[in-house]
């Protein structure tokens, strides 16, 4: 696996925690609580093809569980309980948004990112670990 350098770890965090933050409720808990695996795909731009983050939902809310380089991300986010994601990372300058759906043990969308020198874009796909 390809791995992300200079702002492209923003980028792909975004979209792991666009994968995988649930909002507050019983149904998103039920639904799609949990350790789940991200991989971030880039489609244009300068960012480093592709990553794969680790994230945990638990409580309708995303917890990071590792894999980020270059330094501290924050993440917040949320997923309905009809699995509507919707997510921003954060990590020095880069920020990354990042949408989509999960279904199941599964999920995919899109995400943007930018920071002071570079854009990029692509996909996400998730997996639920375990």
């Amino acid at each position: 696996m390809a791995r992300l350098t200079g702002h492209a770890p923003i980028l792909a965090a975004t979209i792991v925690a666009a994968a995988l933050w649930a909002a507050p409720g019983h149904t998103a808990r039920m639904n799609y609580d949990g350790a789940w695996s991200v991989l971030v795909i880039t489609e244009a731009g300068t960012c480093d093809r592709a990553y794969r983050y680790g994230v945990r939902i638990s409580n309708g809310r995303v917890l990071y569980d590792g894999g980020a380089e270059g330094g501290p991300v924050q993440i917040s986010g949320t997923v309905d309980p009809n699995g509507r994601v919707a997510v921003s990372l954060r990590s020095g300058d880069r920020v990354a948004n990042g949408s989509g759906r999960l279904s199941g043990d599964s999920g995919s969308g899109q995400w943007t990112g930018q920071s002071s020198t570079q854009q990029c874009s692509g996909r996400w796909e998730a997996e639920r670990r375990g």
